[in-house]
């Protein structure tokens, strides 16, 4: 059997239930009929396949399952948080009772024990919902130490302890498939690099938020790891490379374009600002034409709402004081009937080609 992650084995239960189905249909209307053998054959190699990816990914295998999933992740995460925050205002209700030493004591034990514990219920959890768990809370344990000998040491925060919660978490979201996780890190990586630009453009770096385009060389290689590190064995892992830096470079964009003034060139506003809305519409087209072709619907969708909303921003720029209210919407609803058509001779023309390459 070739390697599989999670996801890979639950779209295989899945092309299952759906070919079951197609072939009872088929049946039906004796289009199609298996003799006992074959049907025997193809049942008995079915249940071997659902069962070998039940017992190593814990899989859906069918909707009642999905949806008990749904409601596992959703309490695996309420769960993940409180406990996080639990653990956050427990160390600060009795921190000031322990000497230094016992404090610095109860840092290291929290963050190597808390490591500890993810890594043994990561081992004997197959379904992963208590190992994502336990990662968040070791995760907690560790940006607590950081910041908290920190204080302890009367150090001066600095960026630079964003590098090890950026490491820490991704090391976590990789041993544990947990994307909430993997989420923090890119965060925490976007951060230190927006902080890195701005101090070397004179900022203090917990100012590097005033000047947006802090964001954008974070913003392209957060976007380039998918293309440099294959990211198949992890579930959802490159959608979120993608997406997180997709909008660490249009929201930047976006802002300047109306914000001119907080951009390091040093031209008249209005002529950034001009020159941003004009990128955003050609980095927007640009993002939707690689989705497309890349067969990438999250890249397709970031795109496509950010083209909406320069648009939509551009048009209330021309017309909101001039036209009457009614006139404007009915100007943005016709606008919004222009793209689903253009959207739908793309998707028109995009499945003909697929179906001649086929």
């Amino acid at each position: 059997m070739p390697t599989l992650n999670r996801s890979d084995a639950q779209q295989r239960a899945d092309d299952i239930g759906v070919f079951n189905r197609e072939l009872a249909r088929l049946e039906a209307e004796q289009v199609l009929q298996l003799n006992e053998p074959q049907r025997a054959s193809l049942h008995s190699h079915q249940q071997r396949l659902l069962h070998s990816y039940r017992t190593a990914f814990d899989i859906d295998h069918n909707s009642q399952a999905r949806q008990l999933s749904l409601g596992m992740r959703i309490a695996s995460f309420l769960g993940a948080l409180a406990l996080a925050a639990s653990l956050f205002f427990l160390f600060y209700q009795f921190w000031g009772l322990f000497g230094e030493i016992s404090q610095v004591a109860i840092l290291l034990a929290a963050s190597g024990s808390s490591f500890c514990l993810t890594l043994w219920v990561q081992h004997r959890d197959s379904s992963g919902y208590f190992s994502k768990l336990a990662a968040l809370i070791a995760f907690t344990c560790f940006v607590l130490n950081i910041v908290m000998l920190g204080q302890i040491f009367n150090i001066t925060p600095s960026d630079k302890a964003l590098l090890p919660w950026a490491a820490y978490a991704l090391l976590l979201a990789y041993a544990c498939g947990a994307r909430l996780l993997l989420a923090a890190g890119i965060l925490c990586v976007l951060a230190f690099i927006a902080a890195r630009v701005g101090t070397w453009s004179g900022i203090y770096w917990l100012g590097f938020g005033e000047r947006p385009e802090n964001f954008i060389p974070a913003a392209l290689l957060i976007f380039a790891v998918p293309l440099l590190i294959n990211q198949r064995r992890f579930d959802g892992f490159a959608m979120l490379y993608r997406v997180f830096g997709l909008l660490a470079l249009f929201l930047p964009i976006l802002v300047l374009a109306n914000w001119g003034a907080g951009s390091y060139f040093d031209y008249p506003t209005e002529r950034i600002e001009n020159a941003y809305q004009l990128l955003g519409f050609i980095a927007a087209a640009a993002v939707i034409w690689l989705g497309v072709r890349r067969e990438w619907p999250d890249v397709v969708n970031t795109g496509l709402t950010f083209f909406v909303i320069f648009l939509y921003t551009k048009l209330f720029d021309w017309w909101w004081e001039s036209m009457p209210k009614y006139l404007f919407f009915l100007v943005l609803g016709l606008t919004a009937v222009v793209i689903l058509l253009i959207l739908r001779r793309l998707r028109s023309g995009h499945s003909l080609l697929g179906g001649t390459a086929q």
